[in-house]
């Protein structure tokens, strides 16, 4: 069985984000796998450890640096990469268009991807490659077994979990409780340099979503103290939760 994972490359979680120019700047930021995605890797070599997968796959859609990315699974364990290049402006139909296509050309018996980018939050792409394949897809994933060309997965869901069985090939979206993602060891390290890793370019397709600006939230104003009858009290206190600002009383 072939797994191929879609890994994205996001700012790390702790960086801080600036405005430059009306656009994200990435000047001085680490970046990193997505957290999610990286759940997804650790779960296809665990497959490929028991014997289930013989080769491990990732992709990634994006610019020419979201190979780190790649590399960074790679010396996880992954057998090799496939980095598709395509612009960043990319919206989540175009992104899953492309990788719907590196996964029909490399004829992956399953997908794996996180549930959810820790950058943009939308949970789209993986199942928009689901709907453009045509296969069974499984969210935020928190057990999987693969069994008689089979896949069952415990599920998130309101107030409990719920189980499904899908026939492969499939994709599963896996929720960060999944597992515990490994280190890359330092020979892991050595040996992603040797592996293979192809670059692809994008096929042309028009996003159905364009970005028209970006802007940060306001900055919360400071707290205030306020003195007086309890009914003018109250009635500062509404404006000021309405507003967001902290309140402090004292009698």
């Amino acid at each position: 069985m072939k797994v191929l994972v879609c890994v994205k490359q996001t700012f790390d979680t702790e960086a801080k984000i600036e405005l430059k120019d009306g656009k994200i700047s990435d000047a001085g930021i680490n970046m990193i796998i997505n957290p999610y995605d990286e759940v997804a890797v650790e779960e296809g070599i665990r497959l490929k450890e028991k014997g289930i997968a013989k080769e491990v796959v990732v992709v990634s859609a994006g610019a020419d640096k979201a190979i780190e990315a790649i590399r960074t699974a790679l010396a996880m364990g992954a057998d090799r990469g496939i980095l598709i290049q395509q612009d960043l402006a990319a919206d989540e139909f175009a992104r899953a268009k492309a990788l719907a296509k590196a996964i029909a050309d490399e004829g992956a018996n399953l997908v794996l991807a996180g549930h959810v980018a820790a950058d943009d939050g939308s949970s789209q792409v993986p199942t928009r490659i689901a709907e453009i394949l045509g296969w069974p897809h499984i969210n935020v994933a928190t057990t999987l077994d693969i069994a008689d060309g089979k896949a069952t997965c415990k599920c998130e869901a309101d107030g409990g979990t719920t189980v499904i069985e899908v026939a492969l090939p499939a994709v599963i979206s896996t929720q960060v409780s999944l597992n515990e993602p490994r280190y890359p060891s330092m020979k892991g390290i050595m040996q992603a340099k040797k592996k293979p890793v192809s670059t692809v370019a994008a096929e042309a397709v028009e996003s159905k979503t364009k970005v028209l600006e970006y802007s940060l939230p306001p900055a919360k104003a400071a707290g205030k103290k306020v003195t007086g009858e309890p009914a003018d009290l109250a009635k500062e206190i509404a404006n000021f939760i309405k507003n967001d600002v902290k309140v402090e009383i004292k009698k």
